[in-house]
């Protein structure tokens, strides 16, 4: 029974264990970094020290999450050559690059400044520290940049030639960077981690409020966090419609699969909720609006959405899986919406810092934004399925020649570690949130080390 486990259901857990790990980390530090500067700005432009010792407390927990995104990054970089070798051989000379440059341009950048930003206090000016900060979350950015225009030439891949062997030849470098698909995900992607951040901030926030420690700090973390919530999560739910457009058209199968839409329809019913049946070509249980998802997709009433029996069996995706996190991840951006509606109106009447049933309300949102990225991810790349490369490589023909109990035992190992190394890391951050920020005494005077300059004495 060991020696029939499936090679290549095993290898795309294992892969999907890992990046669901790692997403977590540059989810979070592309707009912790982004908001660290914001806040470094703030304190450089009032010399109020609140600002300062904000960022002092989050630039530790920025540090902690960067290294474990490295180390998550790593091992799920070496899986391309353990459990997906004929994929990385065929499309090496294409992926390989796109990685190096992420390193080059982008790792190597927020490694190095990173130091600055820990210990370069009274070290260096604190413009110097400032340039700093934004160096490395331009890092961050670029981060993205590059690893998305990796991912999104694997959703639609375009630029290349087909060589002997099978293999992958770049003809186009721009058309390989920037395929019909990267900006509409890069954009999504960013505003989704800016997202994040601002609810996890925003609930450490509230949780100070709630308790009354801090207050304050918690005043600055919570108000700039309800600003990203009533600005940015709108404006996510417009990039997520271009986005959804977009793969509309370079990717109808997956559309029909977030849709739950096995025969083509004019004027296509929205089914909310459903269980998708895969077998019988049904989804069953299903609760609609009509009409709605025609002219969601189409801007008609009556346009056209295909079902999902245009496409042979064998070429559907796993139709359950993206129906359902495809509603997990909006379901947890109408909740940020909502959010955000709820700051405005609370902010207006001048009550935001005070309502204590709001604050409890942020603090169960705190995870929001990891359940969105994680579920969105599902979406994407099982809705991909059954082709690595979208229409190019298929997963079965990708993976390596490894037998199925290797990769079982390898998994095991995978989930055992990644508990203990990362448990211990989140443990060390709720230490640091529960201690919360330093004022300048505690942060300076009882170690005899001098103040930074205040605001007033910078050149």
């Amino acid at each position: 029974m060991v020696e029939n486990l499936d090679p290549v259901l095993l290898a795309r857990i294992q892969f999907t264990f890992t990046v669901a790990f790692h997403i977590i980390f540059p989810a979070f530090t592309i707009g912790l970094a982004s908001w660290l500067a914001v806040v470094e700005w703030r304190w450089l432009k009032t010399g109020n020290t609140v600002y300062q010792e904000v960022y002092r407390m989050w630039v530790k927990i920025f540090a902690v999450t960067f290294g474990m995104g490295v180390v998550s990054g790593v091992v799920m970089s070496f899986q391309f050559g353990t459990n997906w070798s004929v994929f990385s051989d065929k499309v090496g000379n294409i992926f390989g690059p796109l990685l190096g440059f992420e390193v080059l341009t982008a790792f190597f950048l927020e490694a190095s400044f990173l130091g600055i930003m820990l210990f370069g206090w009274n070290r260096v000016s604190p413009k110097m520290h400032f340039a700093s900060t934004i160096i490395v979350a331009v890092g961050t950015l670029l981060s993205a940049f590059w690893i998305l225009a990796a991912n999104s030439w694997m959703q639609t891949p375009q630029g290349f030639r087909l060589g002997e062997h099978g293999l992958l030849y770049p003809t186009n470098w721009f058309q390989v960077i920037f395929t019909p698909s990267f900006p509409y995900r890069f954009m999504h992607m960013v505003t989704a981690a800016y997202l994040t951040t601002a609810f996890v901030v925003g609930g450490i926030g509230a949780y100070y409020l709630w308790r009354n420690l801090h207050v304050s700090h918690a005043r600055v973390m919570f108000g700039m966090a309800m600003i990203m919530a009533i600005f940015v999560a709108p404006l996510q739910l417009v990039l997520g419609d271009l986005h959804g457009l977009n793969t509309l058209e370079h990717q109808p199968a997956k559309v029909s699969a977030i849709e739950g839409i096995w025969e083509t329809e004019h004027g296509a019913a929205l089914r909310l909720f459903g269980w998708p049946d895969q077998e019988e070509e049904t989804t069953k249980y299903a609760v609609e609006i009509p009409k709605l998802s025609s002219l969601i997709l189409t801007h008609s009433l009556d346009g056209e959405v295909k079902g999902l029996k245009e496409w042979p069996r064998e070429d559907r995706p796993p139709v359950v899986w993206v129906f359902w996190s495809f509603r997990i991840m909006v379901g947890m951006g109408v909740l940020m919406i909502l959010t955000g509606v709820m700051a405005a109106i609370l902010y207006w009447r001048k009550k935001l810092f005070d309502t204590r049933w709001f604050h409890y309300w942020c603090m169960a949102l705190t995870p929001a934004g990891f359940i969105a990225v994680i579920s969105g991810w599902c979406v994407t790349e099982i809705g991909r399925q059954p082709y690595v490369a979208y229409g190019v490589i298929r997963t079965a023909e990708s993976v390596s020649p490894v037998p199925g109990p290797h990769i079982a035992l390898s998994l095991v190992a995978f989930i055992v570690t990644y508990l203990f190394i990362f448990g211990a890391g989140s443990y060390y951050i709720l230490r640091l949130i529960a201690k919360g920020p330093a004022s300048e005494e505690e942060a300076y005077g009882a170690h005899g080390v001098d103040k930074p300059p205040l605001v007033s004495d910078i050149a």
